[in-house]
């Protein structure tokens, strides 16, 4: 994937531009309406759902905030069954060691299973740049690999083009990458789906390094977890000699015990379906199966400096299941690729400004990238409340005085001192009234002129209420 997220415009600017276009509302509309009604069956069919719901919240919390131990086991347990443990500070450290490690095997090519830790920190572009080429296996990253397009959805990457969109990329791309696409191929999903496997079949089957992330990885055994629903993570663990995976700190659990709670309501609120098709444990490496060689890369990358923040930290509870995305309007109306980030819709919106800062334009936009409706928090398996870190993060930026605020603050404070001083007050009020014929409908300017853009400033009483009163009332 060469697209990149690096120079992108502010959320409001992306998304206008996005909201334009139909055919990207359509795919949007008819594909999370499709998931998010299958969801609420899912989740209906458990009677012990909000207690489901409470455990994953108090599992996840009581891990954060004792993070430090848990990794120190899980490094232990990682080693004791023949992994090898690398810590990576930020992105440019873990790029680095996984090129090196991929370079230490002598292959110029890897086979990846879909990972969001490896498209938050760039490792394609990098490998790319290292002489190495990246694969990716999962069908929609497949389809935004060779369309030279971005993802755009957590769960399905591809969730922005349709089916004659696809047929189109197959058609064209394939050929570049490896196999051709079949010759007459049509839209239908079954020969999108057949014209995939024998694509990648040829890459698995002749790859020796796979790489990976995982949904969650067991302190207690060192046991790394991956879910899906297609199978190609399944090849990607078993078949290639070296396995790395890259993983967020974040995604540990204790143990086998707190494991089982989110491999219930995952499915359930991610795919909809009562357990993923395929789901892949492994610990360490064995002489008679699997790689002969297992790297666990754990990565920090602004993990730390959300997990200081008491509101904040509530966005590593996580679990990538993409429930939020599929009930929110503003990312139906604006699409994933608005957000900047490899993590769209409301979770994106909390998480990418504390990984990554809020310094730029796209980053200090996203908290303001919501109705604050509240339908994600509703939906939340682990009970996030997205709402409350938006407004958190909202008081960060401006109070940071990012672009737009400085003018903000200005303007409080005047009127601050002008609401002080009650005859300077009465004298701008009658100001306003003797000139109120030459008063705009819309405030000048970039930052006071977004709010009025779609409403007209009210009209200003032809004399203050001060001077009524006094002449009616005295």
């Amino acid at each position: 994937m060469s697209g990149t997220f690096v120079g992108m415009p502010s959320f409001p600017e992306a998304a206008r531009a996005a909201v334009g276009d139909t055919t990207l509302r359509a795919n949007l509309r008819h594909a999370t309406h499709t998931i998010r009604d299958k969801r609420a069956r899912a989740v209906a069919e458990l009677d012990d759902w909000a207690a489901l719901r409470r455990a994953g919240k108090e599992i996840k919390d009581r891990t954060l905030r004792h993070l430090d131990v848990y990794l120190l086991q899980l490094e232990e347990t990682v080693t004791a069954a023949g992994g090898t443990v690398h810590w990576a500070a930020d992105a440019a450290e873990a790029n680095g060691i996984v090129a090196e490690l991929v370079k230490a095997t002598g292959e110029t090519e890897v086979v990846k299973v879909k990972s969001m830790a490896t498209q938050e920190i760039g490792l394609n572009e990098h490998l790319e740049a290292e002489g190495i080429a990246a694969y990716e296996t999962d069908l929609a990253e497949l389809i935004v690999q060779l369309g030279d397009d971005r993802p755009s959805h957590i769960l399905v990457p591809a969730i922005h083009r349709n089916r004659a969109e696809i047929r189109d990329i197959f058609r064209e791309k394939m050929g570049s990458w490896g196999r051709p696409a079949p010759e007459g191929l049509s839209d239908n999903p079954a020969e999108l789906a057949e014209a995939a496997r024998l694509h990648l079949r040829e890459k698995f089957l002749r790859a020796k390094v796979g790489i990976s992330g995982a949904n969650f990885m067991v302190a207690e055994t060192g046991t790394l977890v991956v879910v899906e629903s297609e199978g190609n993570g399944r090849m990607c663990l078993t078949l290639p000699e070296t396995l790395i995976s890259v993983v967020g700190i974040e995604k540990v659990v204790p143990t086998w015990q707190d494991l089982e709670v989110f491999l219930q309501t995952l499915p359930r609120s991610s795919t909809a379906e009562r357990m993923n098709p395929y789901t892949s444990m492994w610990t360490g490496t064995a002489d008679d199966d699997g790689p002969s060689a297992f790297h666990l890369v754990l990565l920090d990358n602004g993990r730390t400096d959300a997990l200081a923040d008491e509101i904040g930290r509530q966005a590593l509870r996580c679990i990538r299941c993409s429930a939020c995305l599929n009930v929110c309007p503003v990312y139906e109306r604006a699409g994933g690729h608005a957000y900047g980030s490899v993590y769209p819709g409301p979770i994106g919106a909390i998480l990418t400004p504390q990984l990554r800062g809020t310094a730029s334009e796209i980053d200090a936009s996203l908290p303001y990238a919501s109705s604050l409706c509240g339908a994600c928090y509703e939906v939340c398996p682990v009970a996030i409340d997205i709402p409350e870190v938006l407004v958190h993060l909202r008081e960060r930026v401006a109070t940071e005085g990012g672009k737009g605020h400085r003018l903000e603050k200005a303007v409080v404070g005047a009127s601050t001192w002008l609401l002080d001083h009650p005859h300077a007050l009465a004298a701008a009020e009658r100001l306003a009234s003797a000139t109120r014929a030459l008063h705009p409908k819309r405030l000048p300017g970039p930052g006071a002129g977004q709010w009025s853009r779609h409403r007209d400033l009210p009209d200003v009483p032809a004399e203050p209420f001060r001077d009524w009163w006094k002449r009616n009332r005295a």
